[in-house]
């Protein structure tokens, strides 16, 4: 559909219904826009394929307290995959023994704080909102790891029945150098970690052209300015946000390109940060993955509930000091 939408711009304009021209324009006003991004992300992921696994494991480690909620968020920042593909490493590192602060904490923190969403979105809506969404979902991680762990530790929540099976003593300065001591910097090297970064990034291609789509229809259905009437920077449109976030089920890379119309059509940067957070807050996917996980319909249950009014008090106060009142 994409490439159709790029033939449709060469065409006449009388040749097609008025609707498929929009959708066109839609589609490749937002590649166009992100394209470096996407170029960008291929070369992240390839790089970050040499990193072995065991290393992002040492970063989270066995520490408790904050600089345990602290390591888990750094080591969900990392991992370079999609909110389906975390949930797999998120739930074995609960089978290993992770507190469900740091379990919490690594998912909410993951997945579209990767690197290879960061520069696509900085292409869609530019490094400031990009580095404040990341900061202020680190913060969300952060409260919300803390918060679930006091509740464990008062007995509001059943502890992790699993051993600990973590890292221990990892010494990551040595094994980040051992990994990188056996690359090759040759243009040849260069260009299969290309190859490789592709390869690795076919699924999130997949989910960014699909919400390029969704966004590019958007466009269709509604005008800038209905848009901005319906989901601009109000109560109303904070609440209209969080409603279609919780009923889209589309992966992260999805929720770019409709999150960075919310912050460059709709004016509402709290909006476009509620809807990628609240995304991942109310997966329905995330929550039943969780409750079988901890055999807990109450730790499932908990991830929203704690999450959610956090990410509306945040959507709001971004609103209102980018001018939304």
């Amino acid at each position: 559909m994409i490439t159709l939408s790029y033939a449709l711009r060469y065409l006449p304009s009388s040749s097609f219904p008025d609707f498929a021209h929009r959708f066109s324009s839609g589609a490749v006003e937002l590649m166009n826009e992100m394209w470096w991004g996407l170029g960008l992300s291929i070369l992240f992921v390839g790089w970050l394929g040499r990193i072995p696994r065991e290393v992002v494991m040492g970063i989270l480690g066995t520490k408790t307290g904050f600089s345990g909620l602290l390591r888990a968020t750094l080591a969900g920042l990392l991992l370079d995959l999609c909110n389906h593909g975390i949930l797999v490493v998120g739930m074995r590192l609960y089978e290993r023994g992770a507190s469900l602060g740091q379990v919490v904490a690594f998912l909410v923190a993951s997945p579209w704080n990767s690197f290879s969403m960061t520069v696509i979105l900085m292409a869609l809506i530019g490094w400031k909102y990009t580095l404040i969404f990341i900061a202020l979902s680190c913060v969300i991680a952060l409260i919300s790891g803390w918060a679930l762990d006091k509740l464990v530790a008062a007995g509001r929540l059943p502890q992790n029945s699993n051993s600990d099976s973590l890292p221990h003593n990892i010494d990551l300065k040595q094994e980040i150098k051992k990994a990188y001591s056996n690359i090759t910097w040759t243009p040849s090297n260069f260009l299969n970690m290309i190859i490789e970064g592709f390869k690795d990034s076919k699924m999130i291609l997949r989910w960014i052209f699909f919400g390029v789509v969704l966004a590019s229809i958007i466009r269709v259905v509604m005008t800038p300015e209905s848009f901005q009437t319906w989901f601009g920077p109000s109560l109303m449109g904070l609440g209209l946000t969080i409603v279609a976030a919780t009923i889209i089920e589309v992966c992260s890379e999805g929720s770019a390109p409709i999150a960075a119309d919310l912050v460059n059509l709709a004016q509402a940067p709290g909006n476009g940060f509620t809807f990628l957070m609240t995304g991942v807050s109310t997966d329905y996917t995330e929550i039943l993955t969780l409750r079988e996980a901890t055999k807990s319909w109450k730790i499932a249950l908990f991830l929203p509930l704690v999450t959610v009014p956090q990410v509306i008090l945040l959507g709001a106060i971004l609103n209102f000091f980018s001018g939304g009142g």
